[in-house]
């Protein structure tokens, strides 16, 4: 700024600056006000209040993918945040069954959140698409096809006797749980919406924000699943009060491998994820505006909880890698819908609403061919891919990841673990597309229809719906992250 006051005098007194003087004062003032906004954002020895958050670090490219920031900020931004928000508002991504009346199975636990935001509001049964209340399950659905193919008798040699192709509800029943078992052998995460106690809920009618819960009951989830299942061996030190993810530069040094790394890195971007939604929806105060209790509260974005979060003098100068381990786990989804591409085009998104349903499916296709045109997309297929090592590598990642499904039945506070179970059971869907190998080969669309009656190639209703769901938070907390920005500025 100093070069342009300097360069006005200078032109009171010799005249008129060329265009080549101008356009180097232009370039230095630019660079003034660089450096300024990065001065601003980032320092590399932060005092507490200096700086309101890492931002110019946060740019570059992604570790272990092959784009940068910038790309996944514009794509997304632009491009998939407004097609999937259109999406998820529609009935059959709006409804999600799940049990969270489930015991937690670690640790006895009484703590529950007792703030009336934590209270799940659930679906009345009229609510509810009609669709959705009559799903048929896929093992009826093989009796009736056996039933037909068994009709068709005209050319039976009567020499070789009658077949009976009779078989009883009770074996029927059994080969299910069979069925079942086999297909659980490639979850990545716990299925609870056939289980006793499962019900719809709406999710637009229970937005993820932050509704009070804290304290050392929210702590001992992220502890136990940072220090229990992720894979580090190492000692931990945590100088976050309000995290316990493990220090990046700790990987790194380590020489930690690829896959305990991606393993990590997306249960850190789910948990940024995560933190970014309860920092732009956060509870400001039980009160109006005219001081009388509010039966909805006021919620609205919370500046200084972001910055306690993931500025670098409160984060040891960490919170930028967490950022970018959110970046990271979006492009992991990415990639799970673009795999899975052609099966997702095939499906009906059915809830008995016909117009809404043809509507949803056209935008889903008009989704997933956008995301088919994403020019740098994650590499699953550099992970296990050393032998018998690395499939006893690929079913401990499988188990550990498991197992932080399970630790959602932990949760205190019902719509924190509503959002958890969701989220965490989407990344799991999108870990089972990636490598449980039923999804490798290259099809299209029309043959994907013809095996997707195939249970083998068939993802359940829930698994879809908390995979398009868990996308949309992770690319809601991108978008946020502008509006965190620009606020800041």
């Amino acid at each position: 700024m100093v070069s342009v006051s300097m360069a006005s005098r200078r032109t009171r007194h010799s005249g008129e600056l060329s265009k080549l003087q101008w356009l180097a004062v232009g370039v230095v003032a630019f660079l003034s006000i660089v450096n300024l906004s990065c001065g601003y954002f980032y320092s590399e020895n932060p005092e507490p209040g200096s700086d309101r958050f890492c931002f110019c670090q946060l740019q570059g490219t992604i570790d272990d993918c092959s784009c940068n920031v910038d790309t996944v900020d514009y794509y997304n931004n632009v491009k998939i945040y407004p097609r999937l928000r259109s999406i998820l508002v529609k009935d059959f991504f709006r409804y999600y069954k799940v049990n969270l009346a489930k015991e937690c199975p670690f640790w006895v636990d009484d703590s529950k959140c007792a703030m009336r935001f934590c209270h799940v509001e659930h679906c009345e049964e009229k609510d509810i698409p009609p669709g959705l209340k009559g799903d048929v399950s896929s093992y009826q659905k093989y009796i009736k096809e056996v039933q037909t193919l068994t009709n068709c008798n005209e050319d039976l040699d009567v020499e070789l006797g009658f077949l009976n192709t009779s078989i009883s509800d009770k074996a029927h029943k059994e080969f299910k749980k069979w069925a079942d078992y086999d297909e659980a052998q490639d979850n990545f995460c716990i299925l609870d919406d056939h289980e006793p106690g499962a019900e719809y809920v709406d999710l637009l009618l229970n937005p993820e924000r932050y509704t009070g819960y804290r304290g050392e009951s929210a702590r001992r989830i992220w502890s136990s699943i940072y220090l229990e299942n992720c894979f580090q061996s190492h000692s931990v030190r945590r100088k976050n009060p309000y995290s316990a993810m493990i220090p990046y530069n700790d990987m790194i040094q380590n020489e930690v491998c690829l896959e305990h790394r991606v393993f990590y890195r997306m249960v850190s971007g789910l948990h940024s994820s995560i933190n970014i939604h309860l920092c732009a929806n956060y509870l400001l105060s039980e009160k109006s505006s005219m001081g009388f209790v509010s039966p909805t509260g006021v919620w609205g974005t919370n500046l200084d909880e972001f910055e306690r979060r993931f500025s670098p003098h409160t984060t040891d100068n960490e919170g930028s890698h967490w950022l970018r381990n959110l970046y990271f786990a979006y492009l992991v989804e990415l990639r799970a819908l673009a795999k899975v591409a052609p099966y997702l085009s095939s499906e009906e998104y059915f809830t008995g609403q016909d117009k809404e349903d043809k509507e949803l499916k056209f935008a889903v296709k008009d989704l997933l061919s956008v995301i088919e045109t994403f020019p740098s997309h994650f590499n699953e297929s550099v992970m296990f891919s050393g032998g018998t090592s690395s499939i006893k590598l690929k079913n401990e990642f499988r188990e550990k990841f498991m197992n932080i499904s399970k630790i959602m039945d932990c949760v205190g506070c019902d719509k924190c673990r509503l959002w958890g179970k969701l989220q965490v059971q989407g990344m799991g869907t999108a870990l089972k597309i990636l490598f449980s190998g039923k999804f490798d080969d290259k099809i299209d669309s029309s043959y994907a229809a013809k095996l997707k009656e195939d249970s083998m190639f068939r993802l359940k209703r829930s698994e879809i719906v908390a995979l398009f769901n868990a996308f949309g938070r992770l690319s809601t907390s991108i978008h946020e992250l502008e509006e965190f920005r620009q606020r800041m500025r």
